[in-house]
């Protein structure tokens, strides 16, 4: 029976051999709900737990041991703690002064914490997708299902494709949609409250005559209301479903192995599984080196979208000298 439940959790693909889609390792799977239908838990609300738990709990420690310590201390008070506080900081550093900095300008240190959050937040979801949560979640049931008598636990998590953990969260249209909503509301909030509304219309229009008004701003309005916010989320959610598909059907290919070796050789069987296994070690670093990308990519987007609404002083400079 122990072997039996260490298959069922560890077995690569396991939610693929049910039906060989890869796309049970990328959608979400329900765990509790009511009689009416509504989720009450999820796998990716699992995810989201353990992001809060690491950004709530972890990230408060990592800037106690960053910050500036007694005067007693002497020159060490500027080191970090540790190598892992020195790294997040110098990230947090890159991010601040390299990439936000150039942008927003003044409103620099006014909107970074938002758009660390905004980082980190898909960053770990990201990664969080490449552990096998879903498979540590059957593994978890079945063996709660092997020690209380008459409750099936890892035929529930199995057949019925029940999690309380795994799959990547930021691969949800509807979390990307949420974020791209928040990003909306911030970029949009900044922009009424640096321009005024006299001052957003004209910055919408860029200065057109206002007879011209009623052809240019239903364009602007659509930018800001449906293709920023929709190009914000949709690269998120395609970038992570398409990266973690792939993966999944490459371990689709290790599951066959194993299915194979009833038919053919235990050779043929074993050198399939290593052959996919060596092509999955690259791709698995290409998808960590996406993972990045897209958490780096949809807070840069954010920053931009910022600095597009804030009154330009070198432009206005510019103009006041030509005068």
């Amino acid at each position: 029976m122990p072997a039996t439940i260490l298959a069922l959790g560890l077995t690569p693909g396991l939610l693929l051999g049910q039906g060989m889609n890869p796309l049970d390792h990328v959608v979400n799977h329900p765990f509790l709900w009511t009689e009416s239908g509504w989720w009450i838990w999820s796998s990716q609300t699992g995810n989201l737990l353990i992001t809060l738990i690491i950004m709530g709990f972890l990230f408060p420690r990592f800037a106690k041991r960053s910050s500036t310590g007694p005067e007693t201390e002497g020159p060490e008070r500027y080191l970090p703690g540790n190598r892992s506080t020195a790294m997040l900081e110098v990230v947090c550093l890159y991010l601040q002064e390299q990439v936000a900095r150039p942008v927003l300008g003044d409103n620099t240190k006014k909107y970074m914490p938002f758009l660390w959050t905004v980082f980190f937040f898909i960053l770990i979801n990201n990664v969080l997708g490449m552990i096998p949560l879903l498979e540590i979640s059957t593994l978890i049931l079945a063996i709660i299902g092997w020690i209380v008598p008459g409750q099936n636990f890892a035929y529930t998590a199995v057949i019925e494709h029940r999690a309380f953990m795994g799959t990547t969260a930021t691969g949800n249209i509807w979390i990307t949609a949420l974020l791209a909503m928040i990003a909306f509301v911030v970029f949009i909030g900044h922009g009424f409250k640096e321009l005024g509304v006299r001052g957003f219309l004209e910055h919408s229009t860029g200065g057109a005559p206002i007879f011209l008004w009623p052809i240019i701003m239903p364009i602007e309005l659509a930018g800001y209301f449906i293709i920023k916010p929709g190009a914000l989320a949709i690269r998120l959610f395609a970038n992570m479903t398409a990266g973690h598909t792939m993966v999944a059907t490459m371990l689709m290919f290790v599951t066959m192995g194993f299915q194979a070796a009833g038919t053919i050789t235990y050779v043929g069987s074993f050198a399939m599984q290593v052959l996919v296994t060596a092509v999955l070690i690259p791709i698995y670093f290409l998808e960590l080196f996406v993972a990045l990308l897209q958490a780096f990519i949809f807070m840069f987007l954010t920053t931009i979208f910022i600095g597009q609404l804030s009154h330009h002083h070198e432009a206005e400079g510019a103009h006041a000298q030509a005068a």
